[in-house]
């Protein structure tokens, strides 16, 4: 009886779905009901939202890599919001494993795993801060190059189990990152008009000294994910399973 009535609601959910994609009226790019309403002018604004990020992000930010202009300029309040759930989610592991810690005996990894991490350690992180660095210029940014770089620490956890980062310099570099990317929150709404908005040169598009705060913004966010995750990974470590 269960199972025929889960086959029916099966059913019923994927014939909702295939009504909606079906018959719902879907928006005309050529319409002018599709095009958005100016907040600050008022009317209609004679393109779409996604038109006006393809043609005008590089000249209004810099960055050729439109994605992470929008991520930081134009959404920057939601990427604020993600870093502050990362760091939540951070602190939040180490309340509840500080008291679970407990010295045990470790296996040891081999010699190839030991050794080949000390090599391969300098271009993980090398490559994370390149992916961090010229998040305006190529795909990438904050998130995925603190991902790297928390990867190759990572991989010296689990090549030498005696291997732990401090505690204080992981809070330190995390807590010191976060504070410049509201920092340059500031200056923006202090020396422009609202809260992360540009106030610096967007120099010469292409050049790695360009888009304004955006690689900034960027270098910031690769250190507070690359410490936040580094953290998380150092306290699961020291873990009783």
């Amino acid at each position: 009886m269960r199972r025929m009535a889960g086959i029916v609601l099966a059913a019923l959910l994927f014939a909702c779905i295939m009504y909606a994609f079906t018959f719902v009226k879907t928006y005309d790019y050529n319409s002018s009901d599709y095009y958005y309403t100016d907040p600050i002018e008022g009317g209609k604004v004679n393109e779409t939202v996604t038109g006006h990020y393809i043609e005008n992000t590089k000249n209004e930010t810099g960055a050729i890599n439109a994605v992470t202009a929008i991520v930081v300029e134009y959404r920057g309040f939601d990427t604020l919001g993600e870093v502050t759930v990362l760091f939540t989610a951070s602190t939040g592991v180490s309340m509840l494993l500080y008291s679970l810690h407990q010295r045990r005996k470790r296996r040891e990894a081999n010699l190839i795993l030991k050794e080949g991490s000390k090599i391969v350690l300098p271009f993980i992180l090398l490559t994370g801060a390149y992916i961090f660095i010229h998040g305006h210029l190529t795909p990438g940014g904050g998130f995925p190059g603190g991902s790297v770089i928390a990867s190759g620490f990572l991989l010296m956890m689990v090549a030498y189990p005696k291997y732990f980062l401090k505690e204080s310099r992981v809070s330190i570099t995390e807590s010191v990152a976060g504070m410049i990317f509201v920092l340059i929150g500031m200056l923006g709404l202090v020396f422009a008009s609202y809260f992360l908005e540009n106030f610096l040169s967007l120099g010469d598009v292409g050049r790695l000294f360009s888009a304004g705060i955006i690689p900034i913004i960027y270098i910031a966010i690769g250190f507070k994910v690359g410490a936040e995750l580094s953290g998380i990974m150092n306290n699961l470590k020291g873990v009783e399973e």
